[in-house]
């Protein structure tokens, strides 16, 4: 089967989940670290919010950029042990399909960097066409994981997308 050629950008909805963010009480850094990260040739920043950690908030707006047809969301913050993390539920209570792949590989990839990342509860999933990921909170966190994650992200979504059909090595 031929591959087409994808020649759009990416569309990309950037969430950041923060109680202290949304108030105004700190400076979210890490959603301006991803807008920062991704290459502007290949991906356009169409929607960038702060929530508060209230799960209903952000399945709403997950779901609100998956319909409005985000080929990728990537949220930070959220995803640890506290009581208010619950960005993992949300993001697995609007998914079609679970990616559990990316996650996983986030988490083993920042293991090589710190104990600690295996506190990390980020989920990774698909909603229509629209592939969702949970990034870690801190900046520095941020960068390792979707510096690891971005050369494999662009052929997930060309599969997703339908713009390409192999995934296989020759």
């Amino acid at each position: 089967m031929e591959e087409k050629k994808h020649n759009q950008k990416y569309r990309v909805g950037i969430v950041t989940l923060s109680d202290k963010g949304f108030k105004g009480e700190r400076e979210d850094l890490s959603g301006p670290k991803i807008k920062s990260l991704l290459p502007t040739e290949k991906y356009e920043v169409v929607s960038y919010c702060i929530l508060p950690d209230d799960q209903k908030a952000i399945e709403k707006e997950l779901c609100r950029l998956a319909d409005e047809q985000c080929a990728l969301i990537l949220t930070t913050g959220g995803t640890g042990f506290s009581k208010r993390d619950v960005t993992p539920e949300a993001t697995l209570a609007v998914a079609d399909r679970n990616a559990p792949g990316i996650a996983e590989a986030i988490r083993a990839y920042s293991l090589t960097i710190t104990p600690r990342a295996m506190l990390s509860r980020g989920a990774s999933v698909i909603r229509k066409q629209t592939l969702i990921v949970n990034l870690p909170g801190s900046p520095k966190a941020v960068e390792e994981s979707l510096t690891y994650i971005l050369d494999s992200l662009s052929h997930g979504l060309d599969i997703l997308l339908g713009t390409a059909f192999e995934c296989a090595r020759k």
